[in-house]
């Protein structure tokens, strides 16, 4: 992975938020580390006499945000709220919000108790690519050791609340200084320092350690296995829109990848097991649309009715999202994404990209395998999430 770091660049940063921004845009810059609002970073620092967390805002992408972009909560808060038994996802969200030093600022990312428990000031938090492949793989706990055997390592835990928690817990005994960084299963990779560069650094040096080991034990000969053809787009726009109760808008993909993806024996097995990490499952659902030996407005019905099985088997006063799929994959011939607009849709295709290439690496290793039927619903249906559709 290629370290961005200008130091030219870097000299026109003097302040700790200024050099949090500057490293943070290095990171969104590969997305091969965080997508479309993912990851989370953030720097320590006092204000008004008061020891501050200056973490990312929620709705901010690190590859454009700027300094009013990172929300600035006491510290004292944030360490409390983790030595709590239990809290919930919506009073942690109030509570970090009435801990704010300013109240123009956004909300703080849900994983703000957990930068505070880190001592250290600069936390850099990603869902690398490389990093998940390894954990969500059925000799994933093998993998991750081997290659990262200074790393505190965390098996899956839902993000937020819990994992501050959970980590609050394996750490209260811990020499910080022995560790190089947190590596969380089917999640992600923090790394931590007391200087930007350097925990920047640790985190491209960490990423590139786990992609030289897919190089060498799982590449891959993406082969073109038939020749691209058009899509009935009209009958899929018309099907698909009727399903969502909207005008959707779609992103076809015919690339090698797609191609080689598309073409897999046992397509409906092989393509339906799951999000390469948590958060994406609310722009892709667990699964996509499998279409192999049936006619469209069949599949879709099928796969509406499986997901009403799955919504029931795990709900309990949650409310149904709309259960028409988000993306299909259609025997030898494309995977397509759905979105309310272009750019919806774009981002759904990027998505599938990056968890498409991490199966088939996966694969090469053992067996892709992704979090539980369990874990997937309590993402999908995650009570933050719940709250924007209750309003």
């Amino acid at each position: 992975m290629k370290n961005l770091w200008n130091e030219k660049k870097a000299q026109n940063y003097t302040s700790d938020l200024q050099q949090r921004v500057y490293t943070s845009n290095l990171l969104g810059q590969n997305d091969s580390l965080v997508l479309h609002g993912g990851g989370n970073t953030s720097v320590k620092t006092t204000m008004n006499g008061e020891d501050v967390l200056l973490v990312k805002g929620s709705g901010w992408d690190l590859v454009s945000i700027k300094e009013e972009g990172f929300a600035p909560v006491k510290m004292s808060t944030l360490l409390e709220m983790a030595k709590l038994e239990s809290l919930s996802d919506s009073d942690m969200v109030s509570g970090q919000r009435e801990a704010l030093l300013d109240s123009e600022a956004p909300n703080p990312s849900v994983e703000a108790i957990l930068h505070a428990l880190i001592p250290f000031k600069f936390v850099d938090h990603t869902h690398a690519d490389a990093v998940v492949t390894l954990s969500n793989n059925v000799n994933g706990k093998e993998f991750i050791q081997k290659v990262f055997p200074d790393f505190l390592i965390v098996d899956y835990v839902m993000p937020g609340f819990e994992l501050a928690h959970t980590i609050y817990e394996m750490t209260k005994e811990l020499d910080w200084a022995k560790i190089e960084g947190i590596i969380l299963h089917n999640h992600g990779i923090f790394t931590f320092d007391d200087d930007a560069r350097e925990s920047y650094n640790k985190m491209i040096d960490a990423v590139t350690q786990a992609e030289v080991f897919l190089q060498q034990n799982a590449s891959l000969q993406i082969a073109q296995k038939f020749e691209p053809s058009e899509c009935d787009m009209q009958k899929i726009v018309k099907v698909l829109s009727e399903a969502k109760g909207y005008e959707i808008s779609i992103n076809i993909n015919q690339s090698p990848l797609a191609n080689y993806y598309a073409s897999q024996d046992n397509l409906r097995e092989f393509a339906s097991r799951g999000v390469l990490t948590p958060e994406h499952i609310i722009r892709t659902k667990r699964v996509p649309l499998i279409m192999e030996d049936t006619d469209l407005e069949s599949g879709v019905a099928n796969y509406m009715k499986e997901y009403e099985a799955y919504f029931k088997k795990f709900a309990t006063d949650e409310i149904m999202i709309n259960p028409a799929p988000n993306y299909m994959v259609i025997k030898n011939l494309a995977v397509i994404s759905f979105g309310q607009t272009p750019k919806e849709a774009a981002i759904i295709n990027d998505i599938v990209e990056h968890t498409m290439k991490a199966v088939l690496h996966a694969d090469k290793l053992g067996g892709y395998e992704s979090i539980s039927l369990k874990d997937s619903f309590a993402m999908e249906y995650w009570e933050l999430e719940q709250a924007k559709l209750k309003k």
